[in-house]
């Protein structure tokens, strides 16, 4: 069972300049929540509870005073520092300690997960004893990411990195469940021609050695990765329509927090009130209201 979760919020968002040149992008608006909410939530759907926040010295201290140490939502919230990007396999060198000798998900801070029966499909990678689990999701520009090779079979077989030539359109997203091994196996990596040890290489490990599960995401769900400027409004975008369309919030993490019994309701109305007179701290008073006890 996986315990401990990272979410690597590191990274200078060079993409994303002149707007992030001053904060990190995962402390920046998705709609009506810091971006960093959606994958907080995303590990907590897993029935994780202890989570570590890996981002650079200049940031870490606005995270501190945005998340504090996860109590308020039942959660234990600790973090550590990654000076320079060295690849997304760096935080499992970075969060060795937290680790221990448990199993530990990694999800990435600009990452936003929606879609009708996720909690399950959460619940089940999280309760995995060995070996890994990633998630695939057709997009229609794989050479920005990871891209699963499929055989004769339709079997996955490889993994490349950012193909020129794209063999498939599944892409391998940012969210990841590895058994204790990682730690090894990450601490072992050699850096690639970009200068980074790649989270590829830990996924090509773990699938030429037949411990991993491939999970499509597929229709009904929705991947989203905030990290330009247009897919950040894309973002902003998908979250407000649903929002709006059906009176729910995406990323709330009270909500789910009050779903998963980390919190009691009275919690929840504690932390509207400290939200003030905004349509947020009203949802948070509605969803009392709504919530059989």
């Amino acid at each position: 069972m996986t315990k401990k979760g990272i979410i690597l919020a590191g990274g200078n968002g060079t993409r994303l300049h002149p707007a992030t040149r001053a904060m990190s992008k995962q402390l920046m608006p998705v709609h009506d929540k810091p971006m960093i909410y959606y994958p907080l939530c995303t590990l907590m759907q897993s029935g994780i509870r202890d989570i570590l926040l890996i981002s650079t010295p200049r940031d870490l201290p606005q995270f501190r005073q945005l998340l504090g140490d996860g109590i308020q939502w039942g959660l234990q919230i600790s973090y550590a520092e990654q000076p320079t990007p060295r690849g997304l396999a760096d935080a499992f060198i970075v969060g060795r300690s937290f680790i221990g000798n448990d199993n530990v998900a990694m999800v990435l801070g600009d990452n936003l997960y929606y879609g009708h029966g996720l909690h399950a499909v959460l619940h089940t990678a999280a309760q995995k004893p060995s070996g890994a689990t990633v998630f695939a999701y057709r997009v229609s520009n794989p050479e920005r990411y990871g891209v699963i090779v499929y055989n004769a079979n339709n079997m996955p077989e490889d993994i490349l990195e950012k193909p020129q030539n794209p063999p498939s359109r599944w892409a391998v997203t940012g969210l990841y469940f590895y058994d204790n091994h990682v730690v090894d196996i990450a601490k072992d990596l050699k850096p690639s021609q970009r200068n980074e040890i790649e989270i590829t290489d830990i996924n090509r490990i773990y699938l030429k050695q037949k411990q991993m599960d491939i999970v499509n995401l597929g229709r009904g769900y929705a991947w989203l990765d905030a990290g330009t400027h247009e897919t950040l409004a894309d973002a902003t975008n998908f979250v407000r329509i649903i929002e709006q369309r059906q009176n729910i919030k995406i990323g709330c993490v009270e909500e789910i927090a009050l779903a998963m019994k980390y919190i009691n309701a009275d919690q929840v109305l504690k932390i509207a009130s400290e939200t003030g007179m905004t349509p947020y701290a009203d949802y948070l008073r509605d969803l009392v209201v709504s919530t059989p006890t």
